[in-house]
């Protein structure tokens, strides 16, 4: 039944100064349905404000920023339920997401390791629309971590999240390896959440920096760490001169911001062709 569906939930929800969007990603949530939220900034205040504000709500205060992925593996090891829901604090339940999810796990007979909503961004639904409920129910080879049903029954892996990455291309190095060892993952077409995108942390400059130097040697890591280093450095290379010519064009017209946005850039990959790890932090800047 339905209800068990939801008592068998608890949502993960890793934050990093989200205070100004994640109350609205909790009320879409089912009241009755646990949510944990790790907390990578040391604000020991909104712990206070949201568990007395939500009785469903337990906040989690890590002693350093996790980032993403280690964020997720500790909020995880605290689920006690046959599902983790992981969720973005800019992420927004629609009405029926819960119930197309229930849905499709009824079809599945749990046979599955994550169902992934159909996530509205900027540019529409993932997936378009179609009236047959099987054909709604799509196999993929991965999914986007805004928002994803873990089955942690059919999880088979030692580790959820690889947790050399800090942020980007967790979900992605995720799916791979739960494909890789048989494991089935699916995107439910009626299932809707939205996503605000890029709106989980508040807008500072030293923030975005570090976004664009995780994202170059997650790139690197990643591709090192699935497919070799040839390949790598193949995927790699071009972004390398792209960057460096940017960097060079932006210092002729002394924009600084541009500036410091591909020297992290190339700083990131070149800590990744040294095979360092992931080493920058927001507070770092």
């Amino acid at each position: 039944m339905m209800n068990n569906f939801r008592k068998n939930i608890t949502f993960v929800i890793v934050s990093f100064r989200s205070e100004h969007v994640i109350e609205d990603c909790i009320k879409s949530i089912d009241p009755n349905i646990k949510i944990i939220i790790v907390e990578n900034s040391y604000n020991t205040v909104v712990k206070g404000y949201l568990e007395n504000k939500f009785s469903n709500v337990e906040v989690i205060i890590a002693k350093e920023n996790l980032g993403y992925g280690k964020g997720n593996n500790l909020g995880i090891s605290k689920v006690k339920t046959h599902y983790a829901f992981v969720l973005n604090p800019d992420a927004i339940l629609e009405e029926n997401c819960l119930v197309e999810l229930y849905k499709a796990q009824l079809l599945l007979q749990d046979n599955f390791t994550i169902l992934a909503p159909n996530l509205l961004n900027n540019y529409g639904y993932f997936f378009e629309q179609n009236g047959n409920l099987k054909k709604e129910i799509l196999e993929v080879d991965y999914v986007k971590g805004f928002a994803m049903l873990i089955n942690l029954k059919q999880f088979n892996l030692k580790e959820l999240f690889d947790e050399n990455f800090f942020l980007f291309l967790e979900e992605i190095d995720l799916c791979k390896r739960i494909k890789n060892k048989g494991g089935k993952i699916f995107v439910v077409q009626n299932s809707k959440i939205k996503h605000l995108g890029k709106k989980s942390a508040e807008s500072f400059l030293n923030i975005e920096l570090c976004r664009n130097w995780h994202w170059m040697w997650s790139l690197f890591y990643y591709n090192y760490k699935h497919f070799g280093v040839l390949t790598a450095y193949k995927v790699t290379i071009s972004k390398f001169f792209s960057t460096l010519f940017k960097l060079l064009f932006f210092l002729l017209l002394f924009n600084k911001k541009k500036i410091l946005i591909y020297y992290y850039r190339l700083n990131g990959l070149f800590n990744a062709f040294l095979k360092r790890p992931s080493w920058l932090r927001p507070d770092n800047i």
